[in-house]
């Protein structure tokens, strides 16, 4: 059984916009990342599959339910943290949480605490007296509070600092090795990278690739920029090196595919510095969009 399978997914707005004919498979127990840029489809998908939205055409399973003729039973085993939150800002974290267990019926209330405990949330304060990135830690215990078997997540870092990132990163770890399913929206390519089994990339409402995050590595273009103690020697027929530009001792140039045969030829020079940044997220669509991505 899938944890989510798709068929002919579509709905579409009058604008034209939204999804298009999707074809999706998430397995049970993995940790599936979903890039696309701004409206290119994914909030639209996620709502559908949740039921929130009804589909023009095809259908959907979740966990082995009709999203749409069971989805009360469907979002009782679904814990969903959306892009913007709809916290109470007049209640404090505890009561949000107390308010979002009641409405589900769940009366435990241990995870509240343990997950509190790990984010290190202060819950007696007011929503509005807390950061963005406190609200957003309320947010993703609201979304595991209820130990849910799949995972929904849209944009779930957003607002964090890096070292909450890397707690966040270890809860999502701990329920997979738990067998949750995590569903996961992100524009943080590095954070899909170290979380994820496999990856979806959306287009204009249609699904451009899926494939192993393993090989979405291979076709990954990072910006290059190193320093030498002298001439910047030419490294432009290195394997990989493509718009190679050289200033005095800097060189600068992208890089494609991973990036080990760089860092063994590099250390045969006299390198002083070395810069290695991830290019925007428009440029890692272009490359799908225009090289037609990877595998399905």
């Amino acid at each position: 059984m899938q944890a989510i399978q798709a068929e002919g997914l579509t709905r579409l707005y009058r604008n034209g916009r939204g999804i298009r004919s999707v074809n999706l498979e998430v397995r049970q127990g993995e940790v599936f990342g979903f890039l696309g840029p701004n409206g290119a489809g994914k909030t639209t998908l996620i709502r559908t599959l949740l039921g929130f939205l009804h589909p023009q055409a095809g259908k959907v399973q979740m966990l082995g339910l009709d999203a749409i003729s069971q989805s009360r039973a469907v979002r009782s085993r679904v814990g969903y943290l959306p892009s913007d939150p709809a916290l109470y800002d007049f209640l404090t974290g505890q009561q949000n949480l107390d308010f979002a267990l009641a409405v589900r019926g769940v009366k435990d209330r241990s995870r509240v605490k343990a997950l509190a405990d790990r984010l290190e949330i202060d819950l007696k304060r007011r929503l509005k007296t807390l950061s963005r990135g406190n609200k957003q830690k309320v947010a993703i215990v609201a979304a595991l509070a209820h130990d849910p078997d799949l995972i929904i997540l849209d944009e779930p870092t957003s607002g964090l600092d890096p070292l909450v990132q890397e707690t966040f990163g270890q809860l999502i770890r701990e329920e997979q090795a738990r067998g949750k399913t995590v569903f996961m929206s992100s524009h943080v390519l590095s954070e899909v990278e170290t979380l994820c089994d496999r990856v979806a990339v959306i287009r204009d409402g249609q699904i451009v690739t899926v494939d192993q995050v393993e090989n979405l590595k291979k076709q990954r273009v990072k910006y290059v920029t190193a320093e030498f103690r002298e001439a910047a020697p030419n490294l432009a027929q290195v394997a990989g090196v493509r718009d190679f530009q050289a200033d005095g001792r800097k060189a600068r140039f992208t890089f494609h595919g991973g990036i080990d045969p760089l860092i063994r030829e590099l250390a045969q020079r006299s390198l002083v510095d070395l810069t290695v940044a991830d290019p925007p997220l428009e440029e890692v669509f272009r490359a799908f969009y225009e090289g037609g991505g990877g595998g399905r």
